[in-house]
């Protein structure tokens, strides 16, 4: 009986044991964990420097804002660090690494442009002709244009389809190729450089500069988006883009099946044009240029056509061209403003720019 009575205690003991454990681990569930939250990791921001001797920010080191740390952020749609090195304010700011349609500089849709005074203008030209846009005394830009005229219409509908630079002794061209049916998968760009084709690897950043280095060319997207510069001449921003079925239905373009009119939307930055710079957007440029589109306008047009008609892409014969391959330019002639950071808001014939 005793050993009976000894084996029922050591039992109870047991169950006690266990059930006190089995309440321990219940109550240890239920209490709440304090975790200390991880500190956002501070991203690391790129300092940039201006090594152009005629930049107010030269050698100076400035640190890119925090908004966009990077000049080549991975996603291609983030916008990037970027260092106006012809602002007085040397300073970082961020940037779309795509074409602003809105801002000065930009040549977009049936050729729509916004001058340096930021005054929106259209040129029409015609189309598989060339005509000059910039033309000063070390930069040359003609655009070729295409279009249609469907029946009835007494001009054609045109779009900017190629691109032509000569600075110096060298030239660059870019030109958006036909395509049947559009397919933002598919590159539609075409690059030569003094002659010979370029074949630039398809991917956000991958880039290909001259030998000397005074030209550099990066992509801002996979495909069909990149950046040109011509070191101390120009920035140029270029998009290429089909002519929507929309478009083509609200402006009765009358787009054939065959053909998406792949064109290119541009933007432009200059640095220190001469004030004697000439073409259909160059002129808009100069200190004493009087445009003759007017503000508030439906789809104020300005003629030209004569005047800055070029034979070829790289042709620098048009009346009004100054382009000399060994001129030099007076640097006290420069205009040293600079038009590509004005403040545009608005958009189609509703666009204003302060600086």
């Amino acid at each position: 009986m005793k050993m009976l009575g000894v084996k029922t205690l050591l039992l109870v003991l047991i169950l006690s044991v266990m059930l006190a454990s089995m309440v321990t681990e219940a109550a240890s569930g239920n209490k709440v964990k304090r975790v200390k939250p991880h500190k956002p990791v501070k991203p690391v921001q790129e300092l940039l420097t201006c090594k152009s001797r005629r930049s107010k920010c030269f050698m100076k080191r400035i640190k890119c804002p925090v908004e966009c740390p990077k000049v080549k952020p991975k996603n291609p749609k983030d916008k990037a660090c970027f260092l106006d090195c012809y602002s007085p304010k040397c300073e970082a700011v961020c940037k779309s690494r795509k074409p602003n349609c809105n801002g000065p500089g930009a040549a977009c849709y049936d050729p729509r442009f916004i001058g340096g005074d930021g005054i929106v203008f259209y040129f029409h030209g015609k189309s598989n002709e060339h005509f000059t846009l910039i033309s000063d005394s070390d930069l040359q830009i003609n655009a070729r244009f295409i279009g249609l005229r469907p029946e009835g219409r007494t001009r054609d509908y045109t779009w900017i389809q190629a691109l032509g630079l000569k600075f110096g002794h060298h030239d660059f061209t870019l030109e958006a190729t036909k395509a049947e049916k559009w397919d933002d998968n598919v590159d539609h760009l075409k690059l030569t450089h003094d002659g010979t084709e370029l074949y630039i690897p398809e991917g956000d950043s991958s880039d290909w500069s001259s030998t000397k280095g005074d030209i550099q060319v990066e992509r801002t997207s996979t495909t069909n988006s990149l950046t040109i510069t011509i070191h101390d001449l120009v920035e140029i921003s270029v998009n290429v883009i089909p002519v929507s079925e929309g478009d083509s239905k609200i402006h009765n373009y009358q787009i054939p099946s065959n053909d998406s009119f792949a064109h290119l939307e541009v933007q432009f930055r200059f640095f220190g044009l001469s004030s004697n710079v000439e073409g259909i957007l160059g002129r808009t440029y100069r200190p004493d240029f009087e445009n003759p589109a007017k503000p508030g306008v439906a789809m104020p047009v300005v003629g030209g056509d004569d005047k800055y008609k070029a034979s070829s892409l790289l042709a620098t014969d048009c009346a009004l061209c100054v382009f000399s391959p060994d001129g030099t330019k007076d640097e006290h002639d420069s205009l040293m403003m600079e038009y590509g950071m004005l403040d545009c808001k608005g958009g189609g014939n509703g666009i204003t720019c302060k600086k």
